[in-house]
């Protein structure tokens, strides 16, 4: 296990190695494949700012992220289940355990908005992280 400090740098290795799981997982990676297309650079670029903005401060990220993922058709509550495990076991590996679990609140709490509005309730989260 490495710790990596936290950067932008670092933040951007995460967000690469973390979708290249997505993208090959059997799960999860036909649903980002089909929303995303063509336009994973942009994508990748996009969620460098997001993390950046949220862990750093930066301020890079403009968006509506719940709205754009309202959008998506298809989305099953173990979509949720598998980003979580995929997101949780690269942060752990990445970073040290304090930053990994600052990743992990956020995505917790992307994660329960994002499934209340699918589905009116959360039904993933990460287990012993509090939002």
């Amino acid at each position: 296990m490495s710790t990596l400090p936290l950067s932008r740098d670092t933040i951007a290795t995460l967000v690469h190695q973390f979708y290249d799981g997505v993208r090959a997982d059997a799960d999860i990676g036909p649903v980002f494949n089909a929303a995303i297309g063509a336009h994973w650079d942009t994508h990748l670029e996009r969620m460098v700012d997001f993390w950046s903005t949220v862990m750093l401060g930066s301020r890079n990220f403009q968006g509506n992220v719940y709205g754009k993922h309202m959008a998506l058709r298809g989305v099953q509550p173990e979509h949720f289940r598998r980003w979580l495990q995929l997101f949780e076991a690269a942060v752990r590996r990445l970073f040290s355990p304090d930053d990994a679990t600052e990743f992990l609140v956020v995505a917790n709490r992307i994660g329960a908005s994002l499934q209340y509005g699918f589905f009116g309730e959360v039904k993933a989260t990460i287990e012993g992280i509090r939002s």
